[in-house]
């Protein structure tokens, strides 16, 4: 399929950062209408063929598939979770001690948990 010159650099300038809007404006749509004129190029099927194509031959230049991705995803969750010792200042011996307190990344294993959730198709459990 062939694009105009304005549809071809939006389609290479979403690939870098999927961020639709400010493709439209680098690719030189109105900084004022670059949002619908985003939307529009993205209702475009042969547009998102070209970019779905785009983003599958560089994923297999680089050997990324889902399974990489949550392997990943899971050695983050892990690293993430691994209580390390929170250190505090000794003044007799003039270095870093261990508290006795240990401290994880929570935020870092909560987001890599979700990423794999949303990956495996499971919705946003809500406790009460």
């Amino acid at each position: 399929m062939k694009f105009n010159a304005r549809q071809q650099m939006f389609i290479d300038e979403y690939l870098v950062d999927l961020n639709a809007t400010q493709a439209a404006i680098r690719a030189g749509y109105s900084e004022r209408t670059a949002a619908s004129q985003a939307s529009r190029l993205l209702t475009n099927v042969n547009i998102v063929a070209r970019i779905e194509e785009l983003k599958k031959t560089r994923a297999d230049r680089l050997n990324l598939d889902a399974y990489w991705v949550l392997k990943r995803l899971m050695d983050i969750s892990d690293r993430s979770m691994q209580a390390e010792p929170v250190m505090e200042w000794n003044h007799e011996g003039q270095g870093l001690v261990p508290s006795g307190e240990y401290q994880f990344d929570s935020s870092g294993a909560n987001k890599a948990t979700e990423l794999i959730g949303k990956h495996l198709g499971m919705k946003r459990l809500r406790i009460n």
